[in-house]
């Protein structure tokens, strides 16, 4: 089976309250056994704009991403990650 990834590019807009949607993400990423591969970090982005943080998230295979990407509990922490921050997610399937 292959993994599934998210990679996340992501500007925060208000840090005072982004650790809000960091303790609600963690209950979800520990439920569906996310490993975090990348989680800031320095970058370099020689092609153009870039936000200012990427992470990527490991997850044991494509089915299990989505699910937790669509599971009730990451739509409501998903909510205030719109809230408090400008970002992207895109869900992909591993190389077998």
């Amino acid at each position: 089976m292959t993994k599934g990834y998210w990679i996340v590019h992501i500007s925060i807009t208000d840090p005072g309250r982004y650790p809000e949607y960091l303790a609600a993400d963690r209950i979800v990423f520990e439920k569906y056994e996310a490993r975090f591969l990348v989680r800031g970090g320095r970058f370099e982005a020689p092609e153009g704009p870039a936000k200012a943080r990427h992470v990527v998230i490991e997850f044991d295979s494509f089915e299990k991403a989505l699910a937790c990407y669509h599971s009730p509990e990451y739509q409501a922490a998903a909510k205030l990650r719109r809230s408090f921050s400008d970002s992207e997610i895109v869900i992909v399937e591993g190389m077998a």
